[in-house]
C-alpha cells in the first residue's frame, strides 16, 4: 500500500476509486464501505484509494478555539489506522494535513483541486451524511452534480447497524470509555488493541517490583485506567499482562499519556520492538495516590486480579476442551 502525505505529485497520480473520511478505528461500518471501494476498483480497473485527515478536523478546530474538550479522543493511532486500511484491501492512502487553507476550500475548489486534478477520481463512495468544503457547505446532492459535470461516479452507503445501534466511531468510543470490550469488539469486528514501539520510561516500575514496557500514546485515547491485557508480537502466543493507560498522576504532572504494560513472569529487553496490546477487561479508573507505597499496594491488587482472571480463563478453556 502506498501512503502519501498530501496529494500525490503529478507523476504519482493514478485514476482511482476513492472514499473519504477520518476512519478512526476502521470499524465494521468503515469496513463495509472499503469493501465496496475494493469491488468497484477491481471492476473498473482502478486503484482503491482512501483520503483521510491528520489531525482530525474536529481536533483541529478544537485547538483553534482553545477548547480541547471538543476534540474527539482517538480510537487508533495513525499507524494502526493505516494497517487496518491495508488489511481491507486499499492500494493507496492520502493523509491530508488538515489546515486553515484546506478547511477554507469551497466545495467547488475541493472538487476541482482535490478530487479531479489531485486524485483523478473516477468512482467515489461516501456515507449518506457526507459533507465537504468550507463550513461543510457541500453535501451528497452537490457531489452527485459535480460528478456528472467532471466525469466521476458517486455512490453513497447507508448507515451500517449493529442490531439497533448505528455503527460509528462515536459508538466505539463510548464502548471503550465504559470498558465494554465485548461491545467494542462487536462494533469493530475484532478485539480492541493499541500497537507501538517500546520506548524507554522512567524505570520506576522496576523499583516497585513491576517492570513495564512502555508505549507512547501521542493523542488523547478513547479509554484510560488499569486493564487486564495480553501482549502480541513477543512470543508464539499472547502473553498475559496488566496495564495502565493514562497520565500517571501519582508520579508525573506533565499530562503525557503513556501505556505501561507489566507482563507476568517475563524479563527481556524489548526497546524499539513493535508490540500490540490487546485489551481484555477494565479493573479500575486511574487514581492519584498519596505516596509510592500506597501506589504499590494498589498495583499488587491489580496484578492479583489479573492473574486470577487468566487462571479462570485458562481453566474455562481447559474444561471446554474436555467436552
Amino acid at each position: 500500500m502506498k501512503v502519501f502525505r498530501g496529494l500525490p505529485n503529478a507523476a504519482s497520480r493514478a485514476p482511482c476509486a476513492l472514499t473519504i473520511g477520518n476512519f478512526d478505528g476502521v470499524h465494521r461500518g468503515h469496513q463495509a464501505l472499503l469493501a465496496h471501494v475494493r469491488t468497484a476498483a477491481d471492476r473498473l480497473g482502478l486503484e482503491a484509494a482512501v483520503m483521510t485527515f491528520e489531525p482530525h478536523p474536529r481536533e483541529f478546530f478544537a485547538h483553534k478555539m482553545k477548547d480541547l474538550a471538543k476534540a474527539p479522543p482517538r480510537i487508533a493511532n495513525l499507524r494502526d489506522k493505516l494497517a487496518s486500511l491495508e488489511t481491507n484491501g486499499i492500494d493507496r492512502v492520502i493523509v491530508e494535513h488538515f489546515s486553515d487553507s484546506f478547511a477554507a476550500l469551497t466545495p467547488q475548489e475541493f472538487t476541482e483541486r482535490v478530487l479531479v486534478d489531485g486524485l483523478h477520481v473516477k468512482w467515489l463512495m461516501v456515507g449518506d451524511d457526507f459533507c465537504y468544503g468550507a463550513r461543510r457547505a457541500g453535501n451528497v446532492q452537490l457531489l452527485h452534480e459535480a460528478g456528472e459535470r467532471y466525469g466521476f461516479h458517486v455512490e453513497t452507503l447507508p448507515t451500517v447497524m449493529n442490531g439497533t445501534t448505528r455503527i460509528s466511531s462515536s459508538a466505539v468510543r463510548s464502548a471503550l470509555a465504559d470498558g465494554d470490550f465485548a461491545r467494542a469488539e462487536q462494533l469493530l469486528g475484532h478485539p480492541y488493541s493499541i500497537s507501538g514501539h517500546v520506548i524507554h520510561g522512567q524505570k520506576l516500575g522496576r523499583t516497585l517490583g513491576y517492570p513495564t514496557l512502555n508505549l507512547r500514546v501521542p493523542h488523547r485515547p478513547a479509554l484510560s485506567g488499569i486493564f487486564i491485557v495480553q501482549v502480541h508480537g513477543i512470543a508464539d502466543k499472547p502473553l498475559p499482562a496488566v496495564a495502565s493507560l493514562g497520565v500517571r498522576p501519582t508520579v508525573e504532572d506533565a499530562g503525557r499519556v503513556l501505556l505501561e504494560v507489566h507482563i507476568f513472569d517475563f524479563a527481556a529487553s524489548l526497546y524499539g520492538q513493535r508490540v500490540k496490546v490487546e485489551f481484555l477487561h477494565k479493573i479500575r479508573d486511574e487514581e492519584k495516590f498519596i505516596d509510592l507505597p500506597t501506589l504499590t499496594e494498589a498495583i499488587d491488587r491489580d496484578a492479583a486480579e489479573a492473574r486470577t482472571y487468566f487462571r479462570e480463563r485458562s481453566g474455562a478453556v481447559t474444561a471446554t476442551d474436555r467436552i
